[in-house]
């Protein structure tokens, strides 16, 4: 009877570590939300354009990251009615650590095209997705 016991508590535990996520892809689902979020919020008529890495190779996805979040300091809220909501959106973005184990590559984020708020925060959401998957 022991045994049996025994067994049944493996198998319960090995098949609970099996369907739990990592606590790495749900931090980035969170922030992947959270750009999602912020897209309807932010100002896209006579702002700063900004550089968007676009596919960025795997070893240059700490570098992208880096450039998505200094673009982030450049945004600005749509109107006055959302500047709360913007603002913490926008510090949970800048705030986050992406851990990577490539090293960053040799291109800068001044090499990537420039464009407007909006495909700047879809290019990001689309590189988060990249990093889940």
């Amino acid at each position: 009877m022991e045994r049996m016991i025994i067994f049944c508590m493996l198998f319960f535990c090995s098949s609970m570590a099996l369907t739990a996520a990592p606590y790495r892809i749900v931090k980035y689902k969170q922030l992947l939300k959270t750009i999602r979020q912020l897209e309807p919020t932010v100002k896209d008529k006579d702002v700063e354009l900004l550089h968007t890495p676009e596919n960025p190779v795997d070893e240059c996805l700490l570098t992208a990251v880096t450039c998505f979040q200094r673009g982030i300091l450049n945004l600005e809220p749509a109107n006055h009615q959302v500047n709360s909501t913007f603002t913490q959106t926008t510090k949970v973005l800048k705030n986050f650590t992406f851990s990577n184990p490539g090293e960053q590559c040799e291109s800068s984020c001044e090499s990537y095209k420039k464009k407007n708020p909006k495909e700047f925060l879809k290019s990001f959401a689309k590189l988060m997705t990249k990093v889940i998957r």
